[in-house]
């Protein structure tokens, strides 16, 4: 499946999370991104018919998943909670599905977020969508940068991850 990534087209990130998630797209040339909106989960056939919706409506061509890894590059128990999403969402949509490093993301927002001239809560309903446009945004570039090979496959693990349980 990690050879059919498209290399051009929308792709959606994903800022995933167990009670909400961000999502951010792109043009279909992968110059622009923008966050989209964020996702409160609910029941799994309502969320099932929202992630189809979002791939035809958006005409997407993938996604890219966020892969929380600690500093020292190892996964935790939230990067398979992450994974196990991206493999939910494979099957779901049927599109391909990148994972990428999402450290440092939500600090970023944060920062993004702290320059506008929001209310706390509002900074605080924007920060998901905002974290996944980071992480597209950092996605895009570093496909420039690499020739389109970044990221990692769902099940390819990242650094010394041998003893993990996936």
């Amino acid at each position: 499946m990690d050879h059919l990534f498209p290399s051009t087209g929308r792709l959606a990130a994903i800022d995933y999370g167990t009670v909400r998630i961000g999502i951010a797209i792109c043009d279909p040339d992968r110059i622009l991104a923008s966050p989209l909106e964020i996702y409160q989960v609910g029941q799994t056939a309502r969320d099932e018919k929202y992630f189809k919706q979002l791939a035809k409506q958006e005409r997407l061509v993938g996604f890219v998943v966020g892969l929380p890894i600690h500093c020292d590059g190892k996964e935790s128990d939230k990067s398979r909670e992450s994974r196990r999403f991206a493999r939910w969402l494979h099957q779901q949509t049927e599109l391909p599905v990148r994972m990428f490093d999402e450290r440092f993301t939500t600090s970023a927002a944060k920062e993004r977020l702290r320059s506008q001239s929001l209310t706390r809560q509002k900074k605080k309903k924007q920060l998901d969508a905002v974290a996944a446009l980071v992480l597209l945004e950092t996605f895009l570039e570093s496909s420039r940068y690499h020739d389109g090979e970044v990221g990692h496959a769902i099940d390819q693990l990242t650094g010394d991850q041998e003893g993990l349980d996936r």
